[in-house]
């Protein structure tokens, strides 16, 4: 798609990026392309978490789950894991901290991913890539200190993908990121 064309480069830079562009467009595979990419698997895969995804609702997580899995099938290793309410806060503890089968990616929503973090089950160090999907909803719904509170734990040098369907908000919606050194991608044209 036009948006994939024009964000996934800057995205495999390593550079923060802030995306705009209408639902349907293909930011889900856009920033899960940038994801995958840059992973570590196998042997030198880190203990921790490499990508944290936040969306605004439970099934936007369970959406962008399938797609993480779908387009990482070819990646044998790959461990996703969604944090999201209504689900087993045991289960979520025990897969967040097994030693046998490291997280790669966790897709959630702020409350349940915010929730992991203070229970000490999500560690952020090794994150290198955290993204916000639908980053004007999440506003909209009220998560911007949810969100301030998870970038707390982040590492200073993570990479930050901002994604939303409205100029306006994103404008208002930095969420750690410097405008001046972000690539801005308008696909709403």
């Amino acid at each position: 798609s036009a948006v994939q064309q024009r964000a996934v480069k800057p995205l495999l830079r390593g550079g923060d990026c802030i995306v705009q562009a209408q639902s349907g467009t293909g930011k889900t595979g856009t920033f899960t392309i940038g994801v995958l990419q840059q992973l570590r698997l196998g042997a030198n895969a880190p203990r921790h978490p490499q990508a944290v995804l936040l969306a605004p609702t439970r099934e936007l997580a369970e959406q962008t789950t399938r797609v993480v899995r779908a387009i990482g099938t070819h990646l044998p290793d790959l461990h996703v894991h969604i944090c999201i309410g209504g689900t087993s806060i045991r289960e979520d503890l025990d897969i967040l901290r097994s030693r046998s089968r490291p997280v790669h990616v966790v897709v959630g929503t702020p409350g349940r991913v915010s929730d992991m973090i203070r229970r000490n089950a999500l560690k952020l160090e090794d994150v290198r890539l955290f993204v916000l999907d639908e980053a004007d909803e999440m506003l909209s719904r009220g998560f911007q200190e949810q969100i301030y509170d998870i970038f707390k734990y982040l590492p200073t040098d993570v990479q930050v993908a901002i994604f939303s369907a409205t100029a306006a908000q994103t404008k208002e919606c930095k969420f750690g990121v410097s405008k001046t050194n972000a690539t801005l991608i308008n696909n709403t044209h």
